[in-house]
This record gives structure tokens, sequence and C-alpha cells, in this order.
């Protein structure tokens, strides 16, 4: 399956390469539904291709190749060229689905090469922390074979804290560039952040126009980290007054630690995954397997079923907070007429699907529909 996947988007690649497609019209609705079909394609294609691997010919060679190493480092030296392999099978499709097909809808003008610059540099920094975190995942494996679920919780809330204050900081910057926002519309932002008591963050501006012509904000980073960023897209396309609505739903995340929520709840799910992989994993398995690291990848497969099973109750706890930001934003602002405004544009700019199926949003939604927030805010005009 993976192998013929991988065919026919390497030749969709080469062609693309070679003959760029025209730009295609305007249809949000004909480029919504095959980004939608694309995504469920590569969440059953990422599934099996992972479990045919962990429990086929695949996994043993490389454990075995693995095996002259000391057993701490074993893990990372299975999970590395693993990672590595895998971003190489999925390059032809990311390039169809995030490349191609946004250039084909008018959607990004990015230069092929800086789009494979971007690739990889994303594939060096997720191998890098993948491994490490093998690395970590196998001594409390090795060491606590019974109660290792216990430690990895334990060292899970820190790697969170600590991803929090460096991604911001250290790996964005590495894709694009970050300048605070000046002049009449940083002062309009920043009183209105001094409301709230965090007159003092970081409100940036980033050049997302790099790679795409879709507007954007969000807020990321922890204490003195803390950012809220506005995509040049956004900040040049809308008024002032839907700006200040878009501020003041990332103020609402910030305000509401949301962060911080998203943290624990990662905890606790983490926990969760820890417990169920080891319960369901037999207990000769373990023992027999205990210093190789392909009891790592099993443990990871059996976490990752359970992930899917969960995800409607966690993407229904994302748009809950994307509720209460909205809500945030009227109660801030009082300006619900900006606020659809301000949907609306952005559902015009990115080509967004208003009103997706609801089988989608409960399954791949971390937002509500647009619809369903415009009218929100309509009615309480």
């Amino acid at each position: 399956m993976t192998a013929g996947y991988f065919a026919v988007r390497a030749i969709q690649s080469l062609v693309e390469l070679r003959a760029p497609a025209p730009v295609l019209p305007g249809d949000a609705k004909s480029y919504a539904s095959l980004r939608r079909r694309l995504e469920v394609v590569e969440n059953v294609r990422g599934i099996v291709a992972f479990c045919a691997f962990t429990y086929g010919p695949g996994a043993e060679a490389l454990d075995r190749a693995t095996g002259f190493l000391p057993r701490w480092l074993r893990p990372a030296a299975f999970t590395a060229p693993l990672m590595l392999a895998t971003a190489a099978v999925d390059l032809p499709a990311a390039f169809v689905q995030d490349f191609a097909l946004e250039r084909s809808y008018g959607l990004s003008d990015q230069p092929a090469a800086e789009w494979a610059a971007d690739y990889l540099k994303s594939t060096a920094i997720s191998t890098g922390v993948g491994a490490l975190l093998a690395l970590l995942f196998g001594i409390a494996v090795r060491h606590k074979p019974r109660s290792w679920p216990l430690f990895a919780s334990a060292g899970v809330f820190p790697l969170f804290v600590l991803a929090n204050l460096i991604v911001p900081l250290y790996v964005l910057p590495l894709f694009n560039t970050f300048e605070p926002i000046e002049g009449p519309l940083e002062r309009r932002i920043r009183a209105l952040a001094a409301r709230f008591g965090v007159g003092d963050a970081e409100i940036l501006r980033m050049n997302m126009s790099r790679q795409t012509r879709k507007a954007n904000a969000f807020v990321t980073g922890i204490g003195s980290t803390h950012r809220i960023v506005l995509g040049d897209t956004l900040i040049d396309a809308f008024g002032e007054d839907e700006i200040e609505f878009v501020v003041a739903h990332e103020l609402g995340h910030y305000v509401s630690k949301d962060t911080w929520r998203t943290i624990a709840l990662g905890e606790a799910l983490a926990s969760a995954l820890f417990v169920l992989a080891n319960l369901l994993t037999a207990r000769d398995e373990r023992e027999e397997l205990r210093y190789r690291p392909i009891l790592l990848a099993r443990l990871y497969t059996t976490m990752t079923f359970a992930l899917h099973v969960l995800r409607p109750a966690l993407l229904g706890f994302s748009r809950s907070r994307e509720w209460a930001a909205d809500r945030f934003a009227l109660a801030t602002t009082r300006d619900p007429a900006s606020g659809a405004s301000a949907f609306r544009r952005l559902r015009d700019l990115n080509m967004a699907d208003e009103d997706p199926p609801g089988w989608y949003e409960f399954l791949f939604a971390s937002h509500p529909s647009l619809k369903a927030r415009i009218e929100a805010l309509e009615s309480a005009g």
C-alpha cells in the first residue's frame, strides 16, 4: 500500500516539477473537499504503514542492525533512520498535498526549492527530537519494566514545558521572520492587552506570506516567551477593527492560560497511554524484548491506536477553547460585527469550507465551523 501510494505521488511530483499545473479557479468547496479526502487517506495510510513495519520484517531487520551498539543507544539508533526513511517515503505525498495543491489553487507562490528546504529542516528537527525521546523512553522501559509508565509520565511534564520555551525562541525562527508590530496598530493592541495585565506580552508580525497567502494568528510559549503572533497576510488584508477582534481572541487563549491547560491535558493523556500500552503488551513479550528497541515501536503502535480512538474527545476540547476565546473577544471588544467580518474574511482568504460535514468536524477539526462562529456573532449583534 505504501509502495503504491509512494509511486503514484512520486509520478505526480515529477510531472508537477517539469510542467506546473495552471492555477485553478478559486473554488473553496472543491479545495476543501479535496483536502478532506487527502487527510483521511493520509491518516489511514500512516496507521497501516506503521503497523506493517512494526510487526513485519522491516522492524526486525532494523532492530538486529542496532545489536552491536550499547543498549542505551539502540533506541535512538533505531528511531533516527526510521524517521529519515519515513520522511523520504512521505516526501512525494507532502510535495503534492502541501506544495502543488496549494499552488494550484493560488494559495501559495513559494518556490519549490524553499519548500524543500523547509521540509528538510523540519525532518532534521523531528528526527533529532524523536531520537532523544526514544533514548529516554528506552531507559525507562529497560530499567523499570513493570513501573516504567510512572517514570515516563513524570518525565513528560518537564518536556512539555521545555518544548513551549524552546519552540517560540529557537524553532519557529528557523522557518519565518518575527518582528515587533509598531505604530498605531501596536499601540492599539498594547492598550487592549494592558487591560488584562499582559501589556508586556510580545505581539509580533510573522512573514507568513513566505509560505502561503492564507491569513492566521496564534499564541505560543509560556512565561516570558509567551507571544501573540499575527501573520503579515492577516495584517495586510484586515481592517484594524477586525484585527483587534482577532487579537482579542488570541488574548483569550493567553489570559485563560490555554497553553497550561493543553500541557495538563497532554500530561494526563500521555500517562493514560503509557499505562494502556503497558497493560495491552503481554508480560512475556515485555521481558523477551526488554532490551530491544522493537518493543518501543510496538508500544508506540498501541498508543497510536488509542490516541486515534481518543481523538474526537481531544478535538472537542480544542473546539471548546476556541469557543471560549470567541466569547472573550466578544466581551472584550463588544463588536460582533467586526468579529463576523473577520471570520468571513478568513473564510475567503483561506478558501475555507465554512460548513464542513459533521463527521469531519467530529473526527478532524480543531476549530468550530466558521459558519457556526459567524452565526453566533451575528446573533449577539
